[in-house]
């Protein structure tokens, strides 16, 4: 195997493998190093996203989903299944053959577009030189025309709660309880930690989130965030808002949480505790001095607007580098780059990349938030649709939740699209498309939706821009 290629990519998840199989179908001499190793010692591909983030913990939302829904709403719909028990080693089952299933289809997508995978740890030397140090710690140097850096992001830690296996973990650990637990404790409601909150409270937990911010996803339209605040608190989980954690004591293998709220200082004790405050930029070791690649002052690889370093050649991609830490951004973002390093002229739009919680229901969101638009100054009108007076939701016994569609009060262009309901996280593609091809709220309006669908609350959403609903009694536009 010669040690020079024209692309070598450092880490292998939703960004890196993305970019180094594009690469290759560009007709790139393309590698693509990889340091993760599962259980068995292997090697994997897949990063975070495919091995203990994204892929394992939708597969335990979607079995603890079904559990809620077998016990709890087929006798709505004229089942009886009898007595529906649980089986949470089956369900670990379930989740680990869907991680193989993964991983092992980006092995055979390298083989299959003539990637060369490498083995070990990546380092960016001076003069576009990658050290790759292997598990048993041998060294070897390869050159490229071009790096990507794509090595994504791990947990924060916190010093009030230092991790204790099996008893205070990240979102990695929580994703392999073996039993569920009698109490389980929360820092941080965001979107990772209102995930696996969710997954452990239909499966039986008590769950408490305490969150440190008065507010409760404030990066989520203000009315969808009260309204899934509301669904979650129904559903069974206690969320306590500007709840500072200060500090953990195991006894008795349980932990004994301290936190100050409004009311002074509070204590409460759970069977597990998982924190999940945000994730870093991984750098660790990543960068030699000599390659001249500049941080920002949080720890992100500064970028320009086409993931170009401050070092020539040198790219970076995904969640070490500013924007939201999301795989399908750093998947695009993957494309662009390699699309770039081929002679191709490409670029991204920011301001176009979704968001889904994955909870039941999901939220997901394009665009601006009105709490966005109304701190920028810019006038708006906006149009809201439940999903309570939608045909085919209350066929599938989910009427939670709207659609709501922002417009530009001038030009109707569409700002922003927040979906709550069942399969948002599908539904709000429709929102991306549209603004992506800058389309106005009537654009949208006019736009044929099959009946009956779930879909169509977002045309009517549209429709109720200009108040112009026809399934519900039309609403005054807002600015």
């Amino acid at each position: 195997m010669a040690d020079k290629f024209d692309v070598i990519v450092i880490g292998a998840g939703p960004g890196g493998y993305v970019a180094a199989i594009r690469a290759a179908q560009l007709g790139l001499k393309t590698a693509c190093v990889e340091k993760w190793v599962n259980k068995e010692g292997k090697t994997v591909h897949g990063g975070t996203c495919l091995n203990v983030g994204c892929i394992p913990s939708k597969a335990l939302l979607e079995s603890s989903h079904k559990f809620i829904e077998a016990r709890d709403h087929f006798a709505e719909v004229g089942i009886e299944v009898g007595d529906v028990k649980a089986d949470v080693a089956k369900m670990l089952e379930f989740k680990n053959s869907v991680i193989a299933k993964n991983v092992g289809g980006i092995s055979m997508l390298f083989k299959a577009n003539g990637v060369t995978a490498l083995e070990g740890t990546g380092k960016v030397m001076a003069g576009k030189k990658v050290e790759v140090t292997d598990h048993d710690g041998n060294k070897q140097s390869y050159e490229a025309e071009n790096i990507v850096i794509a090595s994504g992001s791990v947990p924060v830690e916190i010093p009030p709660t230092p991790m204790t296996e099996g008893l205070i973990v990240s979102s990695t650990g929580a994703l392999e309880f073996e039993e569920v637990p009698k109490r389980l404790g929360v820092i941080g409601a965001g979107v990772i930690g209102l995930e696996l909150g969710s997954v452990w409270s239909r499966l039986g937990s008590d769950v408490t989130v305490l969150e440190a911010m008065d507010s409760f996803l404030p990066i989520v339209d203000e009315a969808i965030a009260k309204e899934t605040q509301k669904i979650l608190s129904k559903q069974g989980m206690k969320i306590k808002l500007g709840a500072r954690v200060t500090g953990s004591d195991i006894k008795d293998s349980e932990v004994v949480v301290k936190y100050i709220d409004q009311d002074g200082e509070q204590e409460q004790t759970f069977d597990k505790l998982i924190v999940c405050v945000g994730r870093r930029p991984y750098t660790q070791n990543l960068l030699d001095e000599s390659a001249g690649v500049g941080l920002d002052e949080r720890g992100f690889i500064k970028v320009d607007d086409v993931c170009l370093t401050s070092a020539p050649g040198i790219y970076a991609i995904g969640d070490v580098v500013r924007g939201p830490m999301l795989a399908h951004k750093a998947s695009e973002e993957g494309v662009m780059v390699a699309d770039i390093i081929a002679g191709h002229k490409a670029e991204m739009n920011y301001d176009a990349i979704p968001s889904v919680i994955y909870t039941s229901p999901e939220v997901a969101w394009v665009g601006k938030s009105e709490q966005q638009l109304k701190a920028e100054g810019v006038e708006y009108n906006v149009g809201v649709f439940p999903f309570s007076a939608n045909g085919r939701a209350l066929a599938n016994n989910a009427a939670e939740g709207m659609a709501k569609v922002i417009a530009d009060a001038e030009t109707d262009r569409i700002l922003g699209v927040h979906i709550l309901s069942q399969h948002a996280g599908e539904l709000i593609a429709q929102g991306v498309i549209a603004m992506e091809f800058g389309s106005s709220a009537e654009d949208l309006a006019l736009t044929c939706f099959a009946h009956p669908t779930t879909s169509e609350a977002i045309h009517e959403a549209a429709l109720a821009v200009g108040g112009h609903a026809i399934h519900m009694a039309n609403r005054k536009k807002r600015k």
